[in-house]
């Protein structure tokens, strides 16, 4: 992920992109007669040893020799750039026949992408786990593949709650607390994690609204920022946490989420949450961990982050027979275990799913994966949430400072997404 923030959906108003110079056309024909199509995909890897690259080269080559009518040209992209250059591309009129990025639903809502039923054969598409299929979908159709997912643990340290005495992870708020509070006392200098800066504060956000029993939408899909729910959560984090000194000497408004993963594997954080990423990175540093699920109000908490990174396949080039034969090989178990377990992320379909649950190799993961059935995602849907992912990012830190008002701070940025979902035309 480059070693990503992890799929973080933070990608905001991708087709609103600024157009870029010296586009090339997508979806050609070979000089032998084979229909030549394009995809841009996402770099998963941190270095030019484990770069994405290899295995969409592997993947390519497999599928080719089974299917010489159909070439592949694959392009990836780091994080920080691929979706703007798939909008770039988009708004030159030169679509890529496939994307594999972090947001859809501006190109779905303009009409511009394939639905999945047009793309893919029944059994492929019964086998997505139905919790992030779901998540891909605009007004009931589904446009977003998705590609890989995760869910957030709290993640402790073993090592810091042995010297601060604590026996067990935290279930609940309370626990949470007195668990900080020793860890301070026994002098660690970030009892808990908060990362409520730029980076991510929309996926922490979100993790305090579903353990007080909250969300960003109601059943219907309507935005509940200010929901009483979630007013207490960050009520709680203002006036439990942050005022006594158990998220650090930083302000958590401007604490990024790579920050806190680094502090931790420095052995300075007692508690955070994380997803499956912060397990390599904290086995680099020899850092002694455990990971429980996430404390919720009164218990554990009922719902857990899911996340998800997603395939689209866009219609300007009129290659559907094409594309769908590769997104059907695409999504083949062992294709699809083959990339999860390069990155230590999960796999978005039922079969793939139950392989890994049962691999002694991916014993690690088994607790973010038993999560997923039940995870609750970001309104990716939503062609606003670009933009209340943005407002969130710039507002909702101040929440938990000193003297602030959690209720207003919400409302505000409930006020602003309700109006941008009256003036979405195709919301």
């Amino acid at each position: 992920m480059q070693r990503r923030r992890f799929l973080g959906l933070t990608a905001a108003g991708a087709a609103t992109a600024a157009m870029a110079p010296a586009l090339t056309a997508c979806g050609s024909a070979t000089p032998g007669g084979a229909k030549k199509l394009k995809l841009i995909a996402a770099d998963y890897g941190d270095s030019p040893a484990n770069t994405s690259k290899k295995y969409w080269d592997s993947l390519v080559s497999e599928f080719e020799s089974k299917h010489s009518k159909i070439k592949v040209d694959v392009e990836v992209y780091s994080w920080t750039e691929v979706d703007k250059k798939v909008a770039d591309l988009v708004a030159a009129g030169k679509a890529p026949d496939m994307a594999q990025i972090g947001a859809y639903a501006d190109f779905a809502a303009a009409g511009k992408l394939y639905s999945a039923d047009q793309l893919l054969s029944i059994p492929t598409q019964a086998d997505f786990i139905s919790s992030i299929s779901k998540a891909g979908e605009v007004h009931r159709v589904q446009y977003g593949l998705p590609f890989v997912s995760s869910t957030r643990l709290l993640f402790f340290n073993k090592t810091l709650f042995a010297k601060a005495g604590i026996l067990k992870a935290p279930e609940s708020w309370d626990e949470l607390q007195s668990a900080a509070i020793k860890l301070k006392a026994a002098g660690v200098k970030i009892p808990f994690g908060l990362p409520l800066g730029p980076e991510e504060a929309p996926a922490e956000t979100m993790m305090w609204m579903l353990s007080a029993g909250g969300g960003y939408t109601d059943k219907n899909g309507a935005y509940t920022i200010a929901s009483p729910e979630n007013v207490k959560a960050f009520k709680w984090l203002r006036d439990e946490l942050v005022a006594k000194g158990l998220t650090g000497p930083g302000d958590p408004a401007r604490t990024n989420r790579q920050e806190v993963f680094a502090a931790f594997c420095r052995g300075e954080v007692g508690m955070l949450n994380g997803h499956p990423t912060l397990m390599q990175q904290a086995e680099a540093k020899s850092i002694k961990y455990d990971t429980a699920p996430l404390p919720g109000s009164t218990g554990k908490s009922k719902a857990t982050m899911g996340v998800a990174d997603w395939m689209m396949a866009f219609k300007q080039n009129g290659n559907r027979d094409q594309i769908g034969t590769f997104l059907n090989y695409l999504y083949q178990k062992d294709n699809v275990l083959a990339f999860t377990g390069q990155y230590d992320l999960l796999p978005v379909t039922t079969s793939a799913s139950r392989d890994m649950a049962q691999l002694r190799a991916d014993q690690k993961l088994w607790p973010f994966l038993a999560q997923l059935e039940n995870a609750e995602f970001y309104p990716a849907d939503k062609t606003s949430w670009a933009k209340v992912s943005k407002t969130l990012k710039e507002k909702v830190g101040g929440a938990v400072q000193p003297n602030s008002d959690p209720e207003g701070i919400l409302s505000e940025v409930q006020r602003e997404a309700d109006a941008t979902e009256i003036a979405d035309p195709q919301r």
